[in-house]
C-alpha cells in the first residue's frame, strides 16, 4: 500500500499536468471550439421591413458555414418591422440576440438603455453597417404623372405613398433626400426646404408604419401614383409585379446606410455571443456581399459593387454627416414637436 505521502505527491504531480495541458490548450478552445460543445442554438434577428427575403436566404447559408466550422447547430429566427417601431420593441424586452436596423440611431436607442456595448459602432467595417442603399421613386406603368424628380411629387393632384416618419427607417432617409434636394434648387433656404416637404406630405394620403406596409398600400391596395422606398424595395416591387411598375431614380437622393449590432446584454443571457458575433461578420464575406447586391442592397466591399456596377444607377448622394449626425437630425425633424410635427397635419 502506497503511504500517504507518496499519494499526496501523486496528486500534485497530477494536478500539475492538468494546470500545463490548460494552459498549452489551442488559442480557440475558449472561442469557436466552444460551441461544438453546446447543443442546438437559437438566434433571433430584429431587423426591419424590406430585409425579409434578403435574411430567409442568407440564414440558412450562414447556418451551414456554422455547422461545419464548429459543429454546433443554429436556428435563425427573424422580426420585421418599422425600424424605429423595432428598436423600441427591443428596449421594451424583445430578446433580439442582434439588430439589424434601417438606421444608426434606432441602435443608438438600444445602446442608451444599456443592452449593447457604447462603441458598438466600431466592431465592424464602414461603421457597422455591410451593405448601403438609397431612395427611389416606383411609378406605375407608362409612368402617366410624368414624374422624373422630386419636384414633380409635389405638384398638386400627385398621390404619394412615403411611411411615417417616427416610426420607420426609409421615411426617414427620404425625407432627408426632399429636404437635402429642396435646399441645393432653393440657395440653401431653410424655409423654402421646410416648404416643399410640406408640399409634399399634403400630397400623402396614408401613413404606414414601415416600407413594406407602403409597398402593400401601393402595389397590392392600388392607392398612390409614386411610392418613394428603398431601391431594394423597388426592384422587388418590379420582380413580383413584372411591367406593371417602373423605376425612377431622382437626380439626387441620401446615402443610406442600414447598421447592424449584438445586443450584447441579451447575447450574453440567451448564451448566444459567439454564434451572434460570427453571424454579422459573416455579411461582409465575399458570399454574403454577393448574396447582398442580389437582394439590390449596394455592397460594401468595393470588388462586389465593381462586379454589380450596372444594375446601380449612379446619381447624387448626400449623407447623414450632411445633416450634422442622425441625434441632430433626429433632434431637429423627427422628435416631438420638431419640424415634421409642424408640417404634417393628417
Amino acid at each position: 500500500m502506497k503511504s500517504f505521502k507518496s499519494m499526496r505527491i501523486a496528486v500534485v504531480l497530477l494536478s500539475a499536468f492538468a494546470l500545463l495541458v490548460g494552459s498549452a490548450a489551442p488559442a480557440g478552445v475558449n472561442g469557436l471550439a466552444t460551441a461544438a460543445s453546446k447543443k442546438k442554438v437559437t438566434l433571433l434577428n430584429v431587423s426591419y421591413d424590406p430585409t425579409r427575403e434578403l435574411y430567409e436566404e442568407f440564414n440558412p447559408i450562414f447556418a451551414a458555414y456554422w455547422k461545419k466550422k464548429t459543429g454546433q447547430t443554429v436556428e435563425i429566427k427573424q422580426s420585421h418591422g418599422g425600424s424605429g417601431k423595432q428598436a423600441r420593441s427591443v428596449v421594451d424586452g424583445l430578446k433580439a440576440d442582434v439588430v439589424t436596423l434601417a438606421l444608426s440611431l434606432d441602435i443608438t436607442e438600444i445602446q442608451n438603455k444599456g443592452l449593447l456595448d457604447a462603441r458598438w459602432e466600431e466592431k465592424l467595417p464602414y461603421h457597422s453597417s455591410p451593405y448601403t442603399s438609397t431612395i427611389v421613386f416606383v411609378v406605375r406603368k407608362g409612368n402617366p404623372k410624368k414624374i422624373k424628380d422630386w419636384d414633380d411629387i409635389v405638384k398638386s393632384g400627385v398621390q404619394v405613398i412615403t411611411p411615417n416618419p417616427k416610426t420607420g427607417g426609409a421615411p426617414r432617409w427620404t425625407y432627408l433626400a426632399a429636404w437635402a434636394y429642396a435646399l441645393k434648387h432653393n440657395n440653401k433656404s431653410e424655409k423654402a426646404a421646410k416648404e416643399f416637404v410640406t408640399k409634399l406630405y399634403k400630397n400623402v394620403p396614408v401613413l404606414d408604419s414601415g416600407a413594406r406596409g407602403s409597398t402593400t398600400t401601393f402595389a397590392q391596395r392600388g392607392i398612390g401614383d409614386v411610392l418613394l422606398t428603398w431601391e431594394n424595395e423597388a426592384h422587388l416591387i418590379q420582380k413580383e409585379f413584372g411591367k406593371d411598375y417602373e423605376i425612377v431614380t431622382p437626380s439626387l437622393s441620401i446615402l443610406a446606410e442600414p447598421s447592424v449590432a449584438v445586443v450584447t446584454k441579451n447575447a450574453a443571457k440567451n448564451g448566444t455571443t459567439e454564434v451572434a458575433n460570427e453571424y454579422l461578420k459573416f455579411l461582409y464575406t465575399k458570399e454574403a456581399q454577393r448574396l447582398v447586391a442580389k437582394h439590390f442592397y449596394r455592397p460594401n466591399d468595393p470588388a462586389v459593387l465593381k462586379e454589380y456596377a450596372k444594375q446601380f444607377p449612379k446619381l447624387e448622394l448626400v449623407t447623414i454627416r450632411d445633416f450634422g449626425g442622425w441625434e441632430a437630425a433626429q433632434k431637429k425633424h423627427f422628435a416631438d414637436k420638431a419640424i415634421f410635427d409642424q408640417i404634417y397635419n393628417p
